[in-house]
C-alpha cells in the first residue's frame, strides 16, 4: 500500500475522529443530542452556563478509576498473563458484564431512546478495549 493511498487516509481518519471524540468527551455528529431531543441552539446555550465543564473532569476522573480497577483485575490473571491480547479480552468482557447491561437498564426504565445504548454503549466499549490494550502493553 502506497503513502497517502485512500484507504490509508480513510483508516487515519476513522483513527482521528475516535480518539478526539475520546479526548473531548463528545461524540460524532449529532446523533447524541437528537437522541436526547435537543436542538443545536439548546446544546450551544448549555456551553455558557456555570458548570458545564464538570461533566469533563467527573468522566476524567471515573475513567482513571475505571483503568485502575480495569489493571486490578487484570494483574489476577497471573504471572505472565498481562498481554495485550489479554488486555483487549479483559476490557470487553468488562464492558459486556458491566457497562452494557447497565446501559440497557437504566436506559430502559429511564425511557430514553434507544439510540443512547448504541451510542454510548459503543464509546465505553472502545474505552475499555483502549485501557485494557494499554495496561496489557504495560504488563501492569
Amino acid at each position: 500500500m502506497s503513502v497517502g493511498s485512500s484507504s490509508e487516509t480513510q483508516q487515519s481518519r476513522t483513527l482521528g475522529r475516535i480518539l478526539s471524540f475520546h479526548n473531548f468527551g463528545g461524540y460524532p455528529g449529532h446523533h447524541t443530542g437528537a437522541a436526547r431531543c435537543e436542538t443545536p441552539e439548546k446544546i450551544e446555550e448549555s456551553k455558557g452556563k456555570p458548570g458545564a465543564y464538570l461533566p469533563f473532569i467527573y468522566c476524567f476522573v471515573a475513567e482513571l478509576v475505571m483503568a485502575w480497577v480495569l489493571a486490578g483485575l487484570m494483574a489476577h490473571l497471573g504471572a505472565g498473563q498481562v498481554t495485550l491480547l489479554n488486555g483487549i479480552i479483559s476490557g470487553a468482557f468488562c464492558w459486556l458484564g458491566f457497562v452494557i447491561t447497565t446501559l440497557v437498564v437504566s436506559n430502559t426504565f429511564a425511557k430514553r431512546d434507544t439510540r443512547l445504548i448504541w451510542i454510548d454503549g459503543g464509546h465505553w466499549l472502545i474505552v475499555l478495549v483502549l485501557m485494557g490494550a494499554i495496561i496489557g502493553l504495560m504488563g501492569v
